[in-house]
Order: C-alpha cells, then sequence, then structure tokens
C-alpha cells in the first residue's frame, strides 16, 4: 500500500491505495467517480480518459505512484454550480451522445484540444479525439458537437 496525494476536480485528496492500482480504479474503487469508465483496460479505447496534468490520457494506463502530486479532472469536474460546462451542452445540441459509454472519454478529450487550442480546425479535431472509439455510430456528430462547442467559448 502507498500515499497518495493528489488534487482531484480541485479538490486535494489523500488516499492510501494498493501500488499496483490504475487511475481508473483509484476514481471508479475509491473516490465513486463513476463517470470515467472502463472499456478496454488497455489504452485502446479512450473511455476512461481524463485529464491529467492539464493532458489528456488513459486512466487504465495510469498507475497509483504516477497520481502523487498530480492534478486530475474527470467529467463530474466540469459541471459547475450546477451548470454543464459549454462542451457538454455542446454533445448534447449536436445529438452527440448515442448510447453514452464512450461519451465521457470523448468529452474530456475535447475539453483538452479545447484548452490547448480554443478553434481547432476539423482536422485538428479528429486528431485530438483519434484515441477514442465509439462503437455505436461514426463520429460525424461528434465533431460537429466539439465544433459547437469551440464557438460557444469563442463567443463567451
Amino acid at each position: 500500500m502507498i500515499t497518495i496525494n493528489f488534487k482531484i476536480n480541485g479538490t486535494g485528496k489523500e488516499l492510501i491505495v494498493p501500488g499496483t492500482a490504475t487511475l481508473l480504479e483509484i476514481l471508479r474503487e475509491h473516490l465513486y467517480l463513476t463517470g470515467t469508465k472502463e472499456g478496454c483496460g488497455k489504452g485502446e479505447c479512450g473511455a476512461c480518459t481524463v485529464i491529467f496534468n492539464g493532458k489528456s490520457v488513459n486512466s487504465c494506463l495510469v498507475l497509483a505512484p504516477q497520481v502523487d502530486g498530480c492534478e486530475i479532472i474527470t467529467i463530474e469536474g466540469l459541471e459547475k454550480d450546477g451548470e454543464l460546462d459549454q462542451i457538454q451542452e455542446a454533445f448534447i445540441e449536436a445529438g452527440a451522445v448515442q448510447c453514452g459509454f464512450c461519451i465521457p472519454g470523448f468529452i474530456m478529450s475535447a475539453k483538452a484540444l479545447l484548452m490547448e487550442n480554443p478553434q481547432p480546425t476539423r482536422e485538428e479535431i479528429k486528431k485530438g479525439i483519434s484515441g477514442n472509439l465509439c462503437r455505436c455510430t461514426g463520429y460525424k456528430k461528434i465533431i460537429d458537437a466539439i465544433q459547437l462547442a469551440a464557438e460557444k467559448l469563442r463567443d463567451k
């Protein structure tokens, strides 16, 4: 067991967890933040994407010792004072939610992309979400939603 100190969605935490635990396990089993999903457990599907020190990462590939001293944002951390993040609103408006299983990962990848590049081209959006898989349908509405979010953020 190891002790880790980190910031999750703006709040400091100290946990004692197995040294072999993944960030995904810490989020779901220790913090009960279940918006982050386990899809493949191998870093191939993006369902477990979170923002880790400002970058999107697959939380299934991050081990507990790497979490110590870090700042993490999950899908639960996007909502503020009962209001959805503009990216979440854009996904709803564009009808990009399909079954919903992969959507938190897509939203977190989109958030990281828009934090780094507030006005991405359609090609840059495709690259930004290339680590996320959707098994329900195509990606057109997801890409449209990210473009809409970028417009909303620009007009803010």
